[in-house]
Parts: structure tokens; C-alpha cells; sequence
């Protein structure tokens, strides 16, 4: 009967899961004219993804060679924009995410190139 108090008492002090973000940033299209079975998009390396709560950056993420990023966040909804601006294209997207307690949340990110 105390190892189940024991147990109990450790349970409730045990720090919480990191919670954030996981996942891969694109850029697309890469050429005016898509082509069966090759990729229309490719990764997006070296791109600064910033994550704002209530208009202040909260955090920042830069792309690896491969496009891929993670990043802790405490949960909540973010707003997801770039360092730089693109002039052509529709932009980027999702430009809003939302964080779980406790876990990781894959989500991958497009940039639109304008290329047509």
C-alpha cells in the first residue's frame, strides 16, 4: 500500500512532455510546366519560420539543408510568417498553427513560388 502512495506522490510532481512542432518546409513550383513522376516542389533549406502569439515573436526556426525543422512551443496558437517576404506567388501556408500539450505536432509548410 505505500509503494502505491509513493508512486502517486512521484506522478504528480513529473515535469510535463516538451510540447511543439516538427516537419518540413517546401518550396513550389519549381518550373513553369510540372512534369510526370518528377517532384514540382523541393525542400526549402535555410528559411527562418517565426511563431508570434498576440503580435510579439515568441520563437524562431531556421530550416536544415534537407528543409526540415522542430521547435519547442508551449501550447497555444501561433501566427507562422517568414523572415523575408516573397513579392510573386500566393505566399506561405499554413499561416497559423496550433500547438498540443505534451507533444509534438507534425506540420509542414509550402512557399509558393509564382512560377506559372
Amino acid at each position: 500500500m505505500a509503494a502505491v502512495g509513493l508512486l502517486t506522490a512521484v506522478g504528480a510532481h513529473a515535469t510535463p512532455s516538451p510540447s511543439g512542432l516538427r516537419g518540413t518546409v517546401t518550396r513550389g513550383p519549381v518550373s513553369p510546366v510540372c512534369v510526370a513522376e518528377q517532384p514540382c516542389s523541393e525542400p526549402a533549406p535555410n528559411v527562418t519560420l517565426l511563431f508570434s502569439r498576440r503580435g510579439h515573436v515568441a520563437a524562431r526556426s531556421t530550416t536544415d539543408a534537407t528543409g526540415r525543422y522542430r521547435i519547442r512551443l508551449a501550447p497555444g496558437r501561433y501566427q507562422v510568417s517568414r523572415t523575408a517576404q516573397l513579392r510573386i506567388g500566393r505566399g506561405f501556408d499554413p499561416d497559423h498553427v496550433r500547438v498540443l500539450p505534451g507533444r509534438f505536432t507534425t506540420v509542414d509548410f509550402s512557399i509558393d513560388t509564382g512560377i506559372r
